[in-house]
């Protein structure tokens, strides 16, 4: 791949500046038309991305297919909500003028993604975007650049016109993401990645006042209550955490338990979790490859090490995988820890990992105060069935994204941010396509 630096990047505006005027002038259907076909795109395509997914980024090969799925929808999506951008006619003040409200795209607008979702992550930015007429540069992980590639090849088959979309690859993010914030022609940034970088991101966009869309860290809890189906609570909160490895920002990463159903919830979990299968993502059978690098590797194995120092049991897992073959790579056991506190790195920090904790609890209240005592607010779960307790319960959370009874909540259709220090502004459903456009007051007299 090329290892981009500033000039390509500017040259990539260059592009998307010059592209801008003839995109943002298609009428709706004719936008929509070309994002169906980036869709049926991805979809004869789709086992080639999926595979390519899975050799780049390690997630295994079922969950791959899943994922250039979900990407996939994006573009169906916002191929009907390209159609669907109204304005208004507001009643004027007095019978000689006539108000107008039209929405405009913002203009060029530059998206950096991260590796865990390499397809995703691109299409829930790019897909709104383009409908709404806005040009974009795509700065991918440089980790996972070769699903980018062949999703540029895709949408370039499907008819987008040159400079509408531009790739950016390379290893020098702060030279890329400067030369993006520095260019008074991008409009807005949209990021998703750690809470530190898009925070720098929120201070260098001031000086040209763009807009930001920030999809940031995570540290989701999983409220189990007493009245819970414990089997079907613990396959919700498996599917949650060992999704990706655990390497998701929205994957479990603590579990509250009341306290009368912890250990025969605990004994679920361990049992089920120990079937699961680790090893390289191409084989069917397996449900948990790699981690994307040895640093990950190295703050799991650091975050197991401190909770057992600090008191917590390791009733599975707790271990790199080596046998098989695999002593090479970055795998490690699928782990549950039982009775974690509140000072341990797993509940103060992300750990991107597949490892579960369990805190138990007695109150209501007081798992509500557990799972809120953090900055970041991306995603939330519970279970119970009692309706009452799950009104209550998912709007005390400080999450944006609440699962009562539901474990994987995101979907192409539906408002996917966080509140807190997760993040800023949303993306999918129709409220995505509102961050890619402007608001503009047009007072007409008639005298």
């Amino acid at each position: 791949m090329a290892d981009a630096g500033a000039e390509d990047t500017r040259r990539a505006v260059d592009a998307a500046h010059r592209a801008f005027p003839a995109w943002s002038q298609k009428v709706a259907g004719e936008r929509a038309a070309i994002l169906e076909r980036v869709y049926d795109g991805m979809m004869e395509q789709k086992e080639e991305m999926a595979r390519l997914m899975t050799m780049e980024q390690g997630k295994p090969l079922a969950e791959a297919r899943g994922e250039v799925q979900y990407a996939a929808d994006f573009f169906k999506w916002y191929a009907e909500e390209a159609k669907r951008i109204y304005g208004d006619t507001i009643p004027a003040s007095s019978p000689d003028k006539r108000i107008w409200v039209l929405r405009q795209p913002v203009g060029v607008t530059a998206a950096i993604t991260p590796w865990n979702f390499p397809a995703a992550m691109i299409t829930r930015k790019v897909a709104p975007a383009l409908a709404a007429g806005c040009t974009m540069v795509i700065k991918p992980a440089e980790q996972t650049p070769l699903t980018a590639a062949l999703l540029m090849e895709i949408m370039d088959q499907a008819g987008v016109p040159a400079g509408v979309v531009n790739l950016v690859t390379g290893t020098r993010a702060a030279d890329i993401g400067d030369a993006l914030l520095e260019d008074r022609r991008v409009r807005k940034i949209t990021f998703t990645g750690s809470t530190e970088v898009g925070k720098l991101l929120m201070r260098k966009a001031a000086d040209t006042v763009k807009r930001v869309s920030l999809e940031l860290g995570g540290h989701a809890p999983f409220l189990v209550f007493e009245d819970a189906d414990l089997v079907k609570a613990a396959k919700e909160v498996l599917a949650s955490k060992f999704r990706n490895a655990g390497q998701t920002c929205v994957c479990t990463n603590r579990v509250y338990v009341h306290n009368s159903v912890k250990g025969e919830f605990a004994a679920i979990l361990a049992r089920e979790a120990e079937k699961l299968q680790v090893g390289e993502g191409l084989k069917e059978d397996v449900q948990i490859g790699p981690l994307i690098e040895p640093e990950a590797l190295a703050k799991v194995e650091r975050h197991v090490a401190d909770a057992k120092e600090k008191g917590a049991k390791v009733l599975t897992g707790g271990r790199r995988v080596t046998e098989g073959g695999l002593d090479q790579g970055c795998f490690y056991a699928p782990t549950v820890l039982l009775d974690t506190t509140s000072d341990m790195l797993v509940e103060r920090e992300e750990t991107f990992g597949p490892v579960l904790p369990l805190h138990g609890f007695e109150e209501e209240a007081e798992a509500v105060a557990l799972a809120n005592d953090t900055p970041y607010g991306l995603a939330a779960y519970l279970y119970t069935r009692d309706l009452s307790r799950a009104i209550r319960v998912s709007e005390a959370l400080e999450y944006g994204i609440v699962g009562v009874n539901d474990g994987m909540p995101s979907t192409a259709q539906a408002p996917f941010g966080g509140v807190k220090e997760s993040g800023l502004g949303r993306e999918g459903g129709k409220y995505g396509i509102e961050e890619f456009l402007e608001t503009k007051y047009v007072s007409v007299g008639l005298k």
